[in-house]
């Protein structure tokens, strides 16, 4: 999974939790694991095909949209695990995968939960 199976409630365990290098050759989640992982953090979305999760965020204005993805990338930054942000006028979609092994990991989980801890600090 890229990183270690500790699971908690509501993210809060996951959002302790570091995010480990995948290596290539290394298996995606399945869409079991992915639902399962899935129940831990608020209101993501899991794409169709189970490859990606996915949240949209929303702010009073572009500027309060621009600080919350500059807080997302200092979390990607230090965690080494980068999401895919659109960012438009009160609005950021964070689409999460691992591109390393084409799928998700637990570590898409790892920064939605550290995400979501920030989103509304």
């Amino acid at each position: 999974m890229c990183a270690n199976n500790q699971t908690g409630s509501n993210g809060t365990g996951l959002a302790q939790k570091r995010c480990v290098p995948c290596e290539g050759g290394t298996s995606p989640l399945t869409r079991p694991q992915a639902e399962e992982l899935l129940k831990q953090v608020n209101e993501w979305s899991l794409s169709t095909d189970a490859q990606n999760i996915s949240k949209k965020f929303t702010f009073k204005d572009f500027v309060a949209a621009m600080g919350f993805a500059n807080k997302v990338t200092s979390i990607a930054e230090t965690e080494n695990h980068h999401p895919d942000l659109h960012i438009s006028w009160g609005k950021v979609i964070v689409e999460l995968t691992t591109h390393a092994i084409g799928g998700l990991s637990e570590n898409d989980f790892i920064l939605a939960a550290k995400i979501d801890k920030i989103a509304f600090a």
